[in-house]
């Protein structure tokens, strides 16, 4: 009764799956537990909708996560069954290959594991949170902890990946990162190493690595003594609740670890016990995919993914509110699937309650605003003591905490102690002969900012000026700053405007706010000198290719010309006309008058010879108009040749300005911009960092310094691009050489958590908005102070060679008016044997070889008259042959 029962359902539940609408969603996957888990989360999402007009079909494919082959195959060959998704591969080696198959064919294509490299794709969503954003999280978690100098223990390329954001804590005051690759010397050992690392004396560790190596490295940690209360770990891998912690529970170790995949939530519990049941009817791996979902995150996003995918073809389809209609695509060919991009769109833009938690993503598609559960290993195993939010990088403690006293802070009538640096525009002294006191004594485009934010914000504010004028730099022996950036870490000013420049090192101390101003660096040199002409500027009209092709065109139409002549048999005349019929006939289009006559031409000179011939005359008119482009062309660019002065700089760029020898270059001593090649990673900027060390006497002490010196020495200023532009306003004979080396902020700097940033940064972002922040930078840059001194147009101080793209169409009409004539003279000769051979009854064949024996003769000019075989030979005027070869 039970099979009957049983066999009655599953005939109700086909026949109500024929009539819906089938679409087949393709799976590539590396082991058999993924395989299956795809296949339940089909069937799962097929019934969770009961209305629905459609379920989705997975076709499955298992392939080795190496062989990037095979899946490019299948991958096409699912094309071809045309699916509407392709879920995997799970794998980093292939994945980005069939990405760029989906991308060009517009096929959805969703990924479940973690890619270290993944970038913003037009068909791609990848449900696993991106590496980029957990880093965040273990840096939180350093902070909360408090870890002033912890090592890092990674794995490989990709665990470092993970981990590299850690390194920025490394230059903030009294914290320090050392990074260490667990490297085994034999299968397995990693103890040469974690001995090595012991020695150090270090006891906060952050471990990155396989979830296959991580049990491995915590027994070997245990056996060498790094198992105790003393030290304390922070464990990366997701899945770490996968791992057997039971030995290192009852050694009072700090272990924390994260997870996103609970499994002792309701949903997740009862589909194990679904899968329990299904288990007679599947394959024996059944209870491996049992084991293996229930914990790996990457197992679970497989539901989580086939479920988001499911409802955004719901939403779409539902009510007939749009028809999808699946298409096979070809590799190989141009088509692509039209519905691909509705799809992935709003897959992008929906949000879902997954296994994983909250599943939504960003604007560049990337996974965002999820939760991730904080770990601790106790007596009782792990427990979870927190959460961690994405979006707001804020914890919650479910554990006692320490108390923390809140105050409320409002900027409202708030009075400031701003510090300022004299520093043209930023910050000037007021021109004027009254005396002025407070802040009435400055002036220029930081002291209007903070006005600005005065209005919108209402507080107050009173200018410090700082003394030395020094920004700030970094004790590296005692870890004390001096300068600004000292004032504001002692808390004796609050605010700190000038340019002063957002770093690393700098925000490692104190806060800034959004940037008021962006720049880069660039370089401030004299402004190019005029090129003296050349003796040979005539010839600067055309290129090389040009001048070679109008040579070989001369040579070409001249040899047309005189082929042409010889075959046209209007072009043999008689050289007497008052002899009616002569014996002979010449040609006036011989080698040499072949060559004059375009010539002359060329030069628009003509000659005393003229076509007469249709053919000869198609190309003499090619010809003239032809050389009618070509002189116009000439005369136009060699008029803007000789008119307009070319201008030559020594150097184009920072790395034209590194190899030579004779400028002398340097940056401000101490500054931002020095800092920037000190701290930089690459060779050529090295270089430059090894060349300002090495010749102190280039380093300046101010801007302003570097000015006079770029105008009274052969000596090139690296400074930020704000001020070059400031000070080509005014000094005329200076100007920016190449283009941006980096891109940078000025920011306001305040104490580090200062509870004001977040209004201040706001409130700068209005004033961008508003425009107001540029129309005091024009107000300071080019109207006050001198500014409008030097013109601001630039013109384009260099001609451009004609090249063939230019004038390549002139050659094409002239080519094939070339060989329209030729073709011409062939029919015109063709014609004439024609003619001869009817009215005189010869051999058509006979006749035309006898003239064309006659024409290929170059040396005969002079041609006998034909005359009919009843003619007297007495009646013919004889002429000297040989009078009239040329």
């Amino acid at each position: 009764m039970i099979l009957i029962l049983m066999f009655v359902f599953w005939c109700v539940c086909n026949a109500r799956g024929f009539e819906k609408e089938t679409y087949n969603i393709g799976g590539i996957f590396s082991d058999e537990t993924q395989k299956l888990a795809f296949q339940i989360a089909t069937y799962r999402a097929n019934n969770k909708y009961p209305l629905s007009e459609f379920k989705l079909v997975p076709i499955t494919f298992q392939i080795s996560p190496f062989d990037t082959l095979q899946m490019y195959k299948v991958t096409c060959d699912l094309l071809q069954m045309g699916i509407v998704g392709l879920f995997g591969p799970s794998s980093t080696y292939s994945s980005p290959y069939i990405q760029s198959v989906c991308d060009a064919k517009e096929i959805p294509h969703i990924e479940m594991h973690v890619d270290f490299h993944i970038k913003r794709n037009d068909t791609l969503v990848n449900i696993h949170p991106h590496p980029q954003v957990l880093s965040r999280l273990y840096k939180d978690l350093i902070r909360t902890y408090d870890w002033k100098r912890a090592i890092v223990l990674y794995e490989d390329e990709d665990s470092l990946m993970s981990v590299g954001p850690l390194l920025e804590y490394h230059n903030q005051i009294g914290r320090k990162i050392i990074l260490k690759q667990l490297e085994t010397t034999d299968t397995g050992n990693y103890r040469s190493l974690l001995t090595e690392v012991k020695s150090l004396g270090e006891t906060n560790f952050v471990l990155a690595c396989s979830i296959d190596s991580l049990e491995d490295i915590l027994k070997q940690l245990q056996q060498i003594g790094m198992m105790t209360e003393t030290y304390s770990y922070i464990i990366t891998n997701l899945d770490t609740q996968t791992v057997d912690l039971t030995p290192f529970q009852y050694a009072g170790t700090n272990i924390t670890a994260i997870r996103m995949l609970n499994p002792e939530l309701t949903e997740v519990m009862e589909i194990a016990d679904n899968l329990q049941r299904l288990r007679k009817e599947t394959s024996s791996n059944v209870p491996i995919l049992l084991q293996a979902w229930r914990t790996k995150l990457e197992t679970a996003l497989i539901f989580d993914a086939v479920e988001l995918f499911y409802d955004t073809l719901y939403n779409l389809t539902v009510g007939k509110k749009k028809v999808i209609a699946a298409v096979p695509v070809e590799c190989a060919g141009d088509s692509t699937w039209n519905e691909g991009y509705s799809i992935i769109n709003l897959m992008k833009s929906k949000i879902v309650d997954g296994l994983s938690g909250n599943v939504q993503f960003d604007v560049e598609g990337l996974r965002t605003n999820f939760m991730v559960d904080i770990l601790e290993l106790s007596l009782g195993g792990l427990m979870k003591i927190g959460e961690w939010n994405s979006t707001m990088r804020s914890f919650k403690f479910q554990r006692p905490q320490k108390p923390q006293k809140i105050k409320e802070h409002n900027v409202f009538n708030t009075t400031f102690t701003v510090l300022i640096s004299i520093n043209p525009p930023y910050q000037m002294l007021t021109e004027t002969t009254a005396q002025l006191v407070g802040n009435d004594r400055y002036e220029g485009f930081g002291i209007d900012v903070i006005q600005e934010l005065s209005k919108l914000l209402g507080f107050n504010y009173t200018f410090v000026e700082q003394e030395d004028g020094s920004y700030g730099v970094l004790n590296k022996t005692t870890g004390i700053w001096d300068g600004m950036m000292g004032e504001i870490i002692a808390g004796r000013a609050d605010l700190a405007i000038t340019d002063l420049t957002i770093t690393s090192e700098r925000e490692s101390a104190v806060d800034f706010s959004e940037p008021f101003m962006n720049l880069g660096i660039s370089i401030l040199y004299r402004k190019p000198e005029p090129v003296p002409p050349s003796l040979f500027m005539f010839v600067s009209p055309f290129s090389f290719t040009v001048w070679l092709l109008l040579g070989v065109s001369y040579l070409i139409v001249s040899i047309a010309i005189f082929i042409m002549g010889r075959l046209s048999p209007s072009e043999w005349q008689n050289p007497y006309p008052c002899v009616e019929e002569p014996q002979y006939l010449i040609n006036q289009f011989s080698f040499r008058n072949s060559f004059w006559f375009i010539l002359g031409a060329l030069m628009q000179q003509g000659s005393e010879l003229a076509p007469i011939s249709i053919s000869t005359r198609t190309v003499s008119g090619f010809w003239w108009f032809f050389v009618l482009t070509m002189v116009s062309s000439y005369t136009a660019n060699l008029a803007a040749f000789l008119t307009v002065t070319t201008l030559v700089t020594p150097f184009n760029d920072i790395d034209e300005l590194a190899e030579q020898k004779e400028i002398k270059f340097g940056a401000k001593n101490k500054g931002a911009t020095a800092n920037y090649f000190r701290d930089s990673n690459l060779t050529k900027y090295k270089k430059i960092w090894s060349y300002m060390v090495h010749n102190p006497d280039l380093m300046l002490d101010d801007n302003e310094a570097g000015v006079k010196k770029v105008e009274t020495e052969n000596y090139a200023f690296l400074m930020e691009s704000t001020t070059i532009e400031y000070v080509t306003e005014r000094h005329c004979a200076l100007a920016q050489v190449g283009g941006l080396l980096d891109d940078k902020g000025y920011g306001i700097a305040m104490k580090k958590f200062s509870p004001y940033r977040n209004e201040i940064s706001t409130a700068i972002l209005q004033l961008q908005e508003k425009g107001v922040l540029t129309e005091r930078k024009i107000k300071w840059w080019k109207e006050k102070r001198g500014g409008g001194k030097c013109s601001a147009k630039k013109e384009n101080s260099e001609a451009t060679a004609l090249d063939l793209q230019n004038v390549g169409g002139v050659f094409l009409v002239l080519f094939v008016g070339s060989i329209l004539g030729v073709l011409g003279s062939l029919a015109e000769f063709s014609c004439y044997i024609y003619r001869r051979s009817k009215k005189e009854k010869i051999s058509f064949k006979e006749e035309f070889q006898k003239e064309m024996r006659f024409i290929i003769n170059f040396k005969q000019n002079v041609k006998e008259v034909n005359t009919l075989p009843n003619e007297s030979s007495s009646d013919k005027n004889l002429l000297d042959v040989t009078k009239y070869n040329y």
